[in-house]
């Protein structure tokens, strides 16, 4: 069997292999004698231990006593580890506990959820989280060496091998004290980090090729006046929260047959405050209201549709004195009707006749920095294409760097001759059909 996430911060079960009568017999009977069965899954029946009850395996096991024990060919039970935890922190199998704890300080900053807003940032934490907890207590490393992780998961509930079910727990307990805006959700009183607010902004083609400057309208939550962001009525006093005891968290407890597993949960009746009040009538108790607020946004050269600019905390307020959330402004780039990008470099299509394709000319091309005039060579053939070289979008955070505008030359054909046009193309076709037989004598 393999064990696997069941909700966030629990454990549960999956069978790899159905157990039945006949395999569990079949397996018991392998071993030399019934001491030995009975020893080698002891670890997991273990009074603390919710892998498997003592009475659960008393009953697997006593389920085929009366009955005559016979091997079963492929009635294995496979046991798989899902991490490597010393290879998570990047330690040794033989590191102390030092360098553990050391490591892990190190990677829980980095990868904390309120510093790194990167994808998967928090499940990395909590994989470097849970892998600290397993390696710094002795009892539980013993047993991660030994039998590896399926010895470990689904014991919630194991007496005096450390309850860190929430990572942030850990970590609170670890960096305790520390500010910095880490303890917005580890410390159930402690300050929350404000939402991240969004808006998208239009612009036209020239915009985002050589950037601009904006004023932005936006609504978002401010700290609210009537309360100074506390929530609670003016002139009311605060109590300490009947439901949590003042924690700002409740934990639940499910006996099941696998064990007992354990939650904590932030406590619905003061929203993880730990206390209760007279909420504050301007913001219904929430400490912040929502207000326009006018930004000057500068755009750099070179952004394009998708690309995202970020103002830091300028988004929502956070709850009770913690920091502001971020702006964050999407664009949207209106194309060009007739020149096209494509990454850093401008496509455009030119027509010529097939007079000045032969003889070469010099026409009028729009570019981003107004008309400009090409030179087409003579011979040129249909479909070449020119490069205008530095006439392109800038590189974005490199305005001194440029793209090209490459330019496709189109040869018109004429449908229709004149006469006179008609008689002097023959003529040129003769006087090519006899350069050619000459070139062969």
């Amino acid at each position: 069997m393999a064990i696997v996430p069941f909700a966030t911060t629990q454990w549960g079960i999956r069978p790899h292999h159905i157990f039945t009568k006949s395999t569990i017999m079949g397996r018991v009977a392998s071993s030399t004698s019934t001491h030995n069965v009975t020893s080698r899954v002891s670890f997991m029946a273990a009074p603390s231990s919710s892998f498997f009850s003592r009475d659960s395996l008393r009953g697997l096991y006593d389920m085929g006593s009366s009955q005559t024990l016979h091997r079963r060919r492929g009635s294995t039970l496979i046991v798989r580890a899902e991490a490597d935890y010393y290879s998570v922190l990047g330690v040794s199998k033989n590191a102390s506990k030092s360098e553990i704890k050391s490591a892990y300080r190190k990677l829980a900053r980095s990868y904390h959820p309120d510093v790194n807003k990167e994808a998967g940032a928090e499940q990395k934490f909590k994989d470097i989280s849970n892998a600290y907890e397993v390696l710094s207590d002795d009892e539980k490393r013993s047993i991660y060496d030994t039998y590896g992780e399926a010895g470990l998961k689904g014991s919630a509930g194991m007496g005096g091998m450390g309850d860190f079910n929430n990572p942030f727990d850990l970590f609170e307990t670890l960096f305790e004290g520390m500010n910095g805006g880490m303890n917005s959700r580890g410390s159930p009183n402690g300050a929350v980090e404000g939402e991240d607010e969004y808006y998208s902004l239009v612009l036209n083609f020239k915009e985002a090729v050589f950037g601009v400057e904006k004023e932005i309208e936006i609504r978002r939550l401010e700290s609210c006046v009537t309360c100074n962001g506390s929530g609670a009525k003016p002139g009311t006093k605060s109590s300490r929260c009947s439901t949590c005891g003042g924690q700002g968290r409740v934990v639940s407890q499910t006996r099941t047959p696998l064990g007992i597993f354990q939650q904590t949960m932030t406590c619905s009746s003061c929203n993880g405050r730990g206390e209760t009040s007279t909420p504050c009538n301007a913001c219904s108790g929430d400490g912040r209201v929502r207000r326009t607020k006018r930004i000057s946004l500068k755009v750099p050269a070179g952004v394009d549709s998708g690309s995202r600019l970020r103002v830091r905390n300028e988004g929502n307020a956070g709850k009770r004195g913690g920091p502001s959330g971020d702006l964050f402004v999407v664009l949207e780039v209106i194309p060009d009707p007739v020149l096209k990008r494509d990454d850093t470099n401008i496509l455009y299509t030119c027509k010529v006749s097939y007079i000045d394709a032969i003889l070469g000319t010099i026409i009028k091309v729009p570019t981003v920095d107004g008309t400009v005039d090409l030179k087409i060579p003579s011979g040129t053939q249909p479909g070449a294409t020119l490069v205008m070289a530095r006439k392109g979008i800038p590189v974005l955070n490199k305005s001194n760097m440029r793209g090209d505008q490459l330019v496709r030359v189109q040869v018109e054909i004429p449908k229709r001759l004149s006469s006179d046009e008609k008689n002097l193309i023959e003529k040129l076709a003769d006087l090519s059909k006899g350069k050619t037989t000459t070139s062969r004598k």
